[in-house]
C-alpha cells in the first residue's frame, strides 16, 4: 500500500455542531485495536428504535438489512455495529447482541451491522471481533462522541482512486430544527473519493507535490484507474422524529444526498455505502406525513454532509 498522508489536512475548521448523542436515548461507544489501526463503534438505544437503511454503494458489507425494509417485520432496533475488518468484521456484531442480552434489554436482538474496507491499513491486526464490540458497548455514553481515528474510523483512509490517499475517520453532527425534531449523523468516512466543501476539496488524493488531484475531473479526463480498493462509508442518521419503518427507510435514503454533496465520487462499484436511520419517536409534528419525511429526510442529509465533512478533518497524525 502506497504511504498515506495523515494529519489535519487545512486550515478549515469543522463545523460546530453537535453530535448523535443529542438524540435523547442513543448511546455510543468506540473500541479499537492497540496498534490503532482498525476498531468498532457500537450506536446503542436501549428503549429501542424504529429502524430503516439504504444501501447505495456497490460493494456493501451489511448484516441484517433485509429485515429492517418496508414489508418485513416490525423489530425494534437496540443496537447498530459500523466496524473494520471487511467482512471479517461482521462476526463482531455478537459482541453487541451479548450486552444486550446481558442487560436484559432484549432476548434475541436484532443487530444491524455496516463494515468499511480497512484491510490493508490494518495488515497484520485482528479484524475486529465480538469481545472488541462489547468493549465497546461497555464504553458507550450519551456524552460528546469522540472524532477522528477512532472506533470503525482507526483504519479508515480517503481519496484512494489517484495518487496517494489521506487518513480518514468517525465524525459526528447533529441539527435541531426550530419547534421540531433533533436529526443528528454519525459517519465512519473511509471514502473512494475526496471530500468536498463549499465548492473545494479538503481531503483527498494527493499529487506528488502533495496537492489535491480532484478525482473526480481525473476520471473524466479519461485517466486510468490506480487504485479502487480499501472504500466505504458508512452512517447512521437519528432522530427524535416518530416514523414509521417505511418512513426511517425513505429518511435514509434521503440522507444520502448528503453522502453526495461531500463525497465526489461516491456510491461508485468499490464503495459500500451505506446509512442506517434510528428514529427513537419522542416528537410527532403536526405537519403532513410527507412533509415530515421531507423536512426530517432533508435535516439528516445536511447532518450527515457535517459529519462526514467533521471526520475527514479530525483525522489524527
Amino acid at each position: 500500500m502506497r504511504k498515506l498522508i495523515k494529519g489535519n489536512y487545512q486550515e478549515v475548521k469543522p463545523i460546530p455542531v453537535g453530535g448523535l448523542t443529542d438524540v435523547p436515548g442513543i448511546l455510543v461507544g468506540n473500541a479499537e485495536d492497540k496498534s490503532g489501526r482498525t476498531g468498532c463503534t457500537v450506536i446503542l438505544c436501549p428503549h429501542g428504535a424504529v429502524p430503516g437503511v439504504d444501501v447505495s454503494g456497490g460493494s456493501p458489507g451489511t448484516q441484517n438489512t433485509d429485515i429492517i425494509r418496508p414489508g418485513a417485520s416490525e423489530y425494534p432496533v437496540y443496537g447498530v455495529l459500523l466496524t473494520g475488518g471487511s467482512f471479517f468484521g461482521l462476526p463482531a456484531s455478537g459482541g453487541v447482541m451479548r450486552w444486550i442480552v446481558e442487560n436484559k434489554i432484549d432476548d434475541v436482538p436484532l443487530v444491524p451491522a455496516a463494515v468499511i474496507f480497512d484491510l490493508l491499513y490494518a495488515k497484520g491486526v485482528k479484524p475486529p471481533d465480538a469481545d472488541m464490540a462489547y468493549a465497546a458497548c461497555q464504553a458507550a455514553n450519551t456524552g460528546p462522541v469522540i472524532e477522528g481515528n477512532v472506533g470503525a474510523g482507526a483504519g479508515a483512509t480517503i481519496g484512494k482512486i489517484y495518487g496517494t490517499p489521506m487518513k480518514g475517520g468517525l465524525g459526528t453532527a447533529s441539527i435541531q430544527i426550530p419547534g421540531g425534531p433533533v436529526v443528528a449523523a454519525l459517519a465512519v468516512v473511509n471514502a473512494l473519493g475526496d471530500i468536498w466543501n463549499q465548492g473545494r476539496i479538503i481531503v483527498g488524493a494527493l499529487n506528488s507535490e502533495k496537492k489535491f488531484i480532484n478525482q473526480t475531473r481525473a476520471m473524466m479526463e479519461g485517466i486510468p484507474t490506480q487504485l479502487y480498493y480499501m472504500n466505504t462509508t458508512i452512517a447512521v442518521v437519528a432522530t427524535t422524529e416518530r416514523l414509521t419503518k417505511a418512513e426511517a427507510n425513505r429518511v435514509a435514503k434521503l440522507a444520502n444526498d448528503g453522502m453526495a454533496r461531500a463525497i465526489s465520487p461516491n456510491n461508485t462499484q468499490w464503495d459500500g455505502d451505506t446509512i442506517f436511520c434510528l428514529s427513537l419517536g419522542t416528537h410527532t409534528s403536526k405537519m403532513s406525513r410527507d412533509a415530515v419525511v421531507t423536512q426530517v429526510g432533508t435535516a439528516a442529509a445536511l447532518a450527515l454532509e457535517n459529519a462526514i465533512i467533521r471526520g475527514a478533518l479530525a483525522a489524527q497524525p
